[in-house]
C-alpha cells in the first residue's frame, strides 16, 4: 500500500502550510515550550479564532457534506490539515479535541437531521466547543456501571448525577452525555446518549488540578438538568451503541494526527542530544541514548502508518472497530518512554523545572515527563486496551478472574 501523497495532495498540503504561516494567532510563538494553561482564556478565544479563519478559508470540515457546512472533499484532505496543524500548533488545538474526534462524528454519523444541521456548522465555524461526560467518580473503565440519571418528564429528560476527567468541559458550550434512562436493566443496556447545553440551570463545573499544576479536565455535576428530548442521539436504550461509535471514531484520525503531533518532539529531543554532554561525553556519543533516539523514531512511524492504515479502511467503507485500541497503545506508552529518555539525557538537570536558569529547553521535558503519564489512564487504561485485543481482535478468552468479577 502506497501511504504517499498524489502531487495533487503535495500541492494541497503546501498550499495549507503556507496559509497557516500567515493566520496563526499574533500570541503564538513555536519557540516556546508553552504558550498556554489550559484554564487561559486566550486558549479559548485564540482555539475559536484560527477555527474561524480555517471555516472562512475553506479548510474547515473538508470532508463533511457541505450542506452541514464542509466542504465536500475527501477523507485525505482532511487528515493531511489534521496532521499539518497537530505538527504546527497542538497546544493551540486541544480545546477542541473531543469537539472534532468525537463530536462532530457522532453527530454527523447518528444524529438527526436537525442535530445535524444546527450543530455541525458551528462546530466547524468555531462557534461552539464540546466535551464529553462519559466517566464518573466509580464508572471509569467500567463505563456500562454509571450511575448518572436520566429521567423523562414532560417532553424533557431531567438529568442528575456527577461525570470526572472532564476535559475542556470549563470552555465547553456543549457537552455529549451517557446517562442511564432504564435502571431496572442490566448495565449498558439501560443508557441512552444526549446532546446538553452546558449553561443550562443546574449545571457546574469544577477544575481537577494535575500533577503538573495544570487544570485541563474537570467534575461535572448535573442536579436536575432538564434536557430537551430531541437532544437524543438515537433511540432512548441505545446509548452504549452510540458511545462505542463515538470512542471508536476517537481513534481513527487521532493515530496519524499524534504521530504528526510527536514528530516536533522527536526532533526536540534530537537537538537535546547533540548539545548535552553527560560525564563530560556527548550525549549522542553514548550507544544507550542513541538506541533510545532510535527507537522514539520506530515507534512514531509505526503509529503513523498504523493511523493511515485505519483511515484506508474507513475510507473504503469500513466502520472504526477494536483495532483502535492498538493505536491508543502506539501513542501512550511510546510517549512515556519518549519523556523518560529526554529526561534521562538531561542526567542531574532532568530535576528543574521551567523558570530555572538551568532548565534545559525552557523545562519542556519536565512538564511533558509528568503530562505523559495520564496518557495511559485517559482514553481507557493500558490493561483494559490489552484486553480488548486480546479478546476482540487475537479472540483470546476472557481473563479468569475478570469473567468472575462479572
Amino acid at each position: 500500500m502506497d501511504f504517499r501523497f498524489t502531487p495533487e495532495q503535495e500541492a494541497f498540503r503546501n498550499e495549507f502550510v503556507a496559509w497557516l504561516g500567515r493566520n496563526l494567532p499574533d500570541r503564538w510563538d513555536p519557540a516556546r515550550s508553552r504558550n498556554y494553561e489550559p484554564t487561559d482564556p486566550a486558549l479559548d478565544h485564540d482555539h475559536r479564532e484560527l477555527q474561524r479563519r480555517l471555516f472562512e478559508a475553506g479548510y474547515a470540515g473538508l470532508h463533511y457534506p457541505k450542506a452541514y457546512g464542509g466542504q465536500g472533499k475527501t477523507m485525505m484532505e482532511e487528515v493531511i490539515v489534521s496532521q499539518e496543524l497537530a505538527s504546527t500548533c497542538w497546544e493551540l488545538r486541544m480545546p477542541g479535541l473531543i469537539t472534532f474526534s468525537m463530536a462532530a462524528p457522532t453527530i454527523l454519523i447518528g444524529g438527526t437531521e436537525k442535530q445535524k444541521k444546527e450543530f455541525l456548522p458551528r462546530i466547524l465555524d468555531g462557534t461552539h466547543i464540546w466535551c464529553q461526560c462519559f466517566s464518573e467518580p466509580d464508572a471509569g473503565s467500567d463505563l456500562a456501571s454509571l450511575s448518572t440519571s436520566a429521567q423523562k418528564q414532560n417532553g424533557h429528560y431531567v438529568v442528575s448525577g456527577q461525570k470526572v476527567w472532564t476535559t475542556y468541559a470549563h470552555f465547553a458550550d456543549y457537552c455529549l452525555l451517557l446517562a442511564r434512562t432504564d435502571p431496572d436493566s442490566v448495565k449498558h443496556k439501560g443508557l441512552s446518549y444526549f446532546l446538553v447545553d452546558m449553561k443550562l440551570p443546574g449545571i457546574e463545573v469544577r477544575n481537577l488540578d494535575q500533577i503538573t499544576g495544570d487544570a485541563m479536565f474537570n467534575e461535572v455535576f448535573f442536579d436536575e438538568v432538564r434536557v430537551p428530548e430531541e437532544m437524543l442521539v438515537g433511540k432512548e436504550g441505545e446509548g452504549w451503541h452510540v458511545a462505542i461509535t463515538t470512542l471508536m471514531f476517537e481513534r481513527t484520525l487521532g493515530d496519524a494526527a499524534k504521530a504528526a503531533e510527536y514528530k516536533p518532539n522527536l526532533q526536540k529531543m534530537i537537538e537535546l542530544a547533540g548539545r548535552t554532554k553527560r560525564a563530560g561525553k556527548p550525549v549522542l556519543s553514548d550507544p544507550v541514548f542513541r538506541q533510545q533516539l532510535a527507537q522514539a523514531y520506530i515507534e512514531i512511524t509505526v503509529l503513523k502508518y498504523h493511523g493511515l492504515r485505519s483511515l484506508c479502511n474507513q475510507m473504503s467503507g469500513g466502520v472504526p472497530g477494536p483495532e483502535g485500541s492498538i493505536g491508543k497503545l502506539l501513542w501512550s506508552e511510546p510517549h512515556v518512554r519518549l519523556c523518560e529518555a529526554a529526561l534521562g539525557m538531561q542526567g542531574p538537570n532532568g530535576q528543574v523545572l521551567k523558570g530555572s536558569s538551568h532548565a534545559l529547553q525552557d523545562g519542556y521535558w519536565q512538564y511533558h515527563f509528568l503530562e505523559s503519564k495520564s496518557d495511559t489512564i485517559a482514553a481507557g487504561t493500558s490493561e483494559v486496551l490489552r484486553n480488548i485485543i486480546g479478546e476482540r481482535i487475537l479472540g483470546l478468552p476472557k481473563d479468569a478472574s475478570r469473567s468472575r468479577s462479572s
